[in-house]
């Protein structure tokens, strides 16, 4: 009963409650007891009147200094209980020193005074009492003292006047007590309360931040906190940087497996690299999806941020056995650092997206950190993205075209066609450059419809028989409004829908697999070939492959060109030789430039190839000049500029 409770949250509002009581306290205190001393300074000793309320009132004066400091002081549970625990032992000293005080001044005086002295114990005891009503212990101690004391002495005295006093003392302080019991229960319970809202708040908070799946912080706490990074390095120079982290190659787990294998590799995935970034207090969360970022502090160098780049992504790429599969995947990071030329969050983020795109593009598995360099290359894709928009495509836009080969015969059987762009204020712009700025822009269709009517007008004067081969963008396939104009220049055209050939990569699998697969059925129902392209590069897994109507197969040239050098691209090109004859479709190696890779693709068994060997990409002008060289099938094919 008097002692302090056990609760930490309950001490620190006992203590924050007592301390704005205080100063009321011992104000009290002080005044009741000059009002007495004055009383009886006519009659008793002046050290005992004057003297003493001088130090009483001294020290009640020095505890309000005291506790007049510590008021904006937030102490933690020990510290509280510290504080209140000599609140106690003092309040056993005050109760002793004014009672013991008041009662020695009772024998000088006249009847009155000896009243006063009976009212200042009374008044004092419930003042002090609802003074200290938060702080029970205290209040309890100080009644059971004072009222110990009074009713003791006031019994004492036989006076029939004191003695009601004293009974009406007693009654008084046990209804105080229920009083100061009743609303320390209720105090009690709104703390208890307040302790449960808060930390209901602050689960609801940990949650709203955290990554259910990967125990991660999540996009929210992620951009939370590179606000906060950003804002303090600006205030205080401090420097960190970003890396966003994408997993190569999960899509074709989650097709494969399922998303419960998925979610269990998305699970590893996030633990290792929390373990990786704990050692040396990296911020880790996840954005969603596949793709994770970091967020590193201090002053770090582009060689350095690579190395701990390069370090992780081959932490996340070592295999994850799991209890229906042994898979694994690869990372690409993109990083940025912070720096006086970024003006704010979203632009670093920036930086480090297109430099994660240049490593996915150029160096897949590796990290890459954004340098002048891409800035150079954000400026021109700005300047390429903005001329495209405003460019007269039919003027500007041509098609190229490069002959595919029957290998067996040395004849042309069809032709690839290839988009170009002459900018009257760019000049000669490359399709590498411009047409995965048309697909991040959505100004792809455009291009695609152009490009098609045109290789379509050119195709329709070929021989008859002559194949035309026409690339479309994954984001054709994935928009049906774009479908249908695709559907409406093929039906309209003169060309013979059965000779065209439409290619998709096996980036295409990136996106809604089902809707890739709706829209080729669509075109193969149209009479139309469809061919997959770059075959080979890591996006597609077979059972995919399997599920699509393909007519054709084209093998990347990254296998062609070592063929004749790299037993494993020799393994890889025999088994999609293999693969392309159990699924009767045409097979066509691209890239060939050599007649040593030409005589190994011959003695593989395959059919079909183009490459610089045969002929480098020509206008439709040179087309029937090219024809016109070939039709000797005993031939051999000549390159052509």
């Amino acid at each position: 009963m008097f002692a302090l409770p056990d609760d930490p949250e309950l001490l620190k509002a006992q203590y924050r409650a007592f301390s704005r009581q205080v100063p009321l306290l011992y104000v009290i205190l002080m005044m009741n007891a000059w009002a007495l001393a004055l009383t009886l300074s006519p009659h008793a000793p002046a050290w005992l009147t004057v003297h003493v309320a001088l130090l009483l009132s001294a020290i009640c004066a020095a505890r309000i200094f005291f506790w007049w400091r510590k008021r904006h002081i937030e102490p933690d549970a020990e510290a509280a209980r510290a504080a209140l625990q000599r609140t106690l032992r003092f309040a056993v000293v005050l109760s002793l020193a004014y009672s013991g005080w008041a009662l020695s001044l009772y024998g000088y005086g006249t009847p009155y005074t000896k009243a006063h002295v009976s009212f200042f114990m009374a008044i004092t005891l419930v003042s002090c009492v609802f003074c200290l009503m938060y702080l029970r212990a205290a209040a309890l101690i100080v009644a059971l003292i004072v009222n110990t004391l009074f009713v003791t002495f006031f019994m004492s005295t036989g006076e029939p006047t004191f003695i009601a006093s004293a009974l009406n003392v007693v009654l008084v302080t046990i209804a105080m007590l229920i009083i100061v019991t009743i609303n320390y229960n209720h105090f009690r319970q709104m703390v208890e309360a307040q302790t449960r809202a808060v930390a209901l708040g602050e689960e609801n908070f940990r949650l709203a931040n955290l990554d259910s799946l990967t125990d991660l912080p999540n996009r929210r706490a992620f951009f939370s906190r590179l606000e906060e990074m950003f804002r303090a390095a600006r205030a205080n120079g401090e420097t960190f940087s970003v890396g966003i982290i994408d997993l190569d190659g999960f899509k074709p787990v989650n097709d494969t497996y399922g998303h419960s294998v998925g979610d269990q590799l998305l699970r590893e995935i996030g633990e290792r690299l929390r373990r990786a970034c704990l050692t040396d207090g990296t911020f880790a969360a996840r954005l969603g999806g596949d793709e994770f970022t970091i967020l590193v502090t201090g002053e770090i160098g582009g060689g350095a941020l690579t190395t701990r780049g390069q370090g992780l992504c081959e932490a996340l790429s070592r295999p994850v056995a799991l209890p229906t599969a042994r898979v694994q995947v690869s990372s690409s990071i993109g990083f940025a650092r912070d720096g006086a030329d970024v003006p704010s969050p979203t632009e670093l983020m920036n930086r480090a997206d297109f430099a994660l795109y240049q490593s996915k593009r150029l160096n897949r598995g590796a990290a890459t950190v954004f340098s002048d360099a891409h800035k150079e290359m954000i400026h021109r894709e700005s300047l390429i993205e903005q001329t495209l928009r405003g460019a007269d495509l039919d003027l500007e836009l041509s098609v190229a075209f490069q002959p595919i080969v029957d290998i067996r015969t040395n004849r042309p059987v069809a032709f690839e066609a290839l988009a170009r762009w002459q900018s009257p204020y760019l000049g000669t712009v490359s399709p590498g450059e411009f047409i995965p700025i048309a697909e991040r822009t959505g100004i792809i269709s455009r291009l695609t419809c152009e490009l098609l009517r045109k290789a379509l007008s050119e195709a329709k004067t070929w021989p008859k028989g002559m194949r035309l081969s026409f690339n479309l963008s994954a984001h054709d396939l994935m928009s049906t409004d774009t479908l249908l104009k695709i559907a409406a220049l093929i039906t309209r055209s003169a060309f013979d829908n059965s000779l065209l050939d439409l290619e998709i990569t096996e980036t295409a699998f990136i996106f809604d697999a089902s809707q890739v697969e709706n829209s080729l059925q669509f075109l193969r129902d149209l009479g139309c070939g469809v061919a997959i392209d770059d075959f080979g590069t890591g996006y597609s897994s077979l059972s995919r492959l399997h599920a699509l109507p393909l007519t054709k197969l084209k093998i990347d040239r990254s296998f062609v060109s070592s063929i004749d050098t790299n037993p494993a691209s020799l393994d890889i090109v025999r088994s999609l030789v293999h693969l392309s004859r159990n699924r009767k479709l045409d097979c066509i190696a691209e890239g060939v430039e050599t007649h040593s890779e030409l005589a190994e693709l011959r003695r593989l068994g395959v059919a079909f190839a183009q490459g610089y060997f045969f002929a480098r990409p020509m206008t439709a002008d040179q087309v029937p000049h090219y024809l016109a060289e070939h039709q000797d099938p005993g031939q051999p094919a000549t390159s052509s500029a």
